[in-house]
């Protein structure tokens, strides 16, 4: 029987992330699924969580030792999650699975528990004082999935068999032709909106977005997805900037198709980072232009079909050219997306893991 024990570095959501996308299609493998420790107050959810026929969730314990944690109560700390592991491995009577790790961190669980081979499935530029778990952790797996070329040269000194598996999307989503206006929408009948999908915190540079909203007070630019309070103070006051809130994963072709243009906003903690968001990929299933606010320093996201910004006069220029883009753009996008999809993603990796021994 095919198994994998997951060690993930995001709570399982109800808007399912890049490793939720790859393993829900891994149907053919039995999966125990390990999430992080919550934070401290917070209630443990219930251990044991069926979320898929093939994958069962379980919250570690307690939190996984940083990078420069060496004293005796770290040592205790691992052990309690290595026992807790080793535990649920034997309850579902798991022998030798692959180990399918998620960040730098996981290094810590190489020597400690039984697998057959191990995975390193890498989504993003890890900060520099995770680089020796992550070189350590790199250089002990079979197989690297990579999300960017970027990635794979950072790693590729370490490890010779590396992948490049870019982020993707479900298609089928956006293949509906009539589509019902969101309610927080409809309200805005015959006005240009740019609209964004994801969070907004201290680490998103919300400069770009505010001079071109200044400068464009016809424009609508609305923001879905959670705002911290610091951000949304720092929103205030301009009428042309719409706060709606996290929506249902569901309900996003709604929104993007009632959008006239789908933007990005560079973040600081990803400066150097050439990965392209799963909502980046979003917006391509969407099919309406696109303008992404980057790192001058990496290259463009996808040429030609992804438009690039540095700074606030830059994406004010980059949004008016794009309403006047080539009418074959949409389709190109949505071309892109189809092959993109999650499900060819899971197929590549099951493919590999199969060509490696792994399964």
């Amino acid at each position: 029987m095919k198994q994998i024990i997951c060690l993930a570095h995001a709570p399982w959501r109800a808007r399912p992330d890049r490793t939720q996308q790859l393993l829900a299609r891994l149907t053919d493998t039995q999966i125990l699924l390990f999430e992080p420790a919550p934070k401290k107050g917070d209630p443990i959810p219930e251990q044991g969580r069926r979320v898929r026929a093939h994958i069962t969730v379980y919250t570690l314990p307690v939190p996984i030792p940083g990078p420069f944690e060496t004293s005796v109560i770290h040592r205790r700390r691992l052990d309690k999650i290595v026992d807790f592991i080793q535990q649920m491995m034997d309850k579902h009577h798991f022998r030798e699975p692959v180990l399918w790790c998620t960040c730098p961190d996981h290094a810590q669980f190489l020597d400690a528990l039984a697998y057959r081979g191990v995975v390193y499935d890498c989504d993003r530029f890890w900060d520099e004082s995770a680089m020796d778990l992550e070189s350590d952790l790199t250089r002990n797996a079979e197989v690297v999935f990579a999300a960017s070329f970027g990635l794979i040269r950072r790693l590729s000194p370490c490890n010779d068999n590396i992948a490049l598996l870019p982020n993707g999307v479900n298609p089928v989503l956006f293949q509906q032709k009539e589509r019902t206006v969101p309610p927080e929408l409809a309200d805005l009948p015959g006005q240009r909106l740019l609209g964004r999908v994801g969070g907004v915190n201290s680490q998103v540079d919300l400069e770009p977005l505010l001079y071109t909203a200044r400068h464009r007070p016809e424009w609508t630019f609305v923001l879905m997805g959670p705002v911290t309070k610091p951000a949304a103070a720092q929103l205030r006051g301009q009428d042309n900037i719409r706060l709606i809130g996290p929506i249902n994963p569901l309900d996003v072709p709604d929104y993007l198709a009632r959008c006239d243009l789908l933007f990005d906003l560079f973040r600081r903690d990803r400066a150097g980072s050439d990965v392209a968001s799963i909502h980046i990929y979003e917006y391509l299933a969407a099919g309406k232009p696109i303008v992404a606010v980057v790192d001058p320093d990496v290259p463009d996201l996808i040429p030609e079909l992804v438009d690039t910004a540095y700074d606030g006069p830059g994406f004010l220029r980059r949004c008016k050219a794009a309403f006047g883009e080539d009418p074959s753009l949409p389709r190109r996008r949505r071309a892109l997306a189809r092959d993109s999809s999650w499900a060819g993603r899971a197929a590549q990796v099951s493919d590999i893991l199969e060509a490696t021994g792994l399964f």
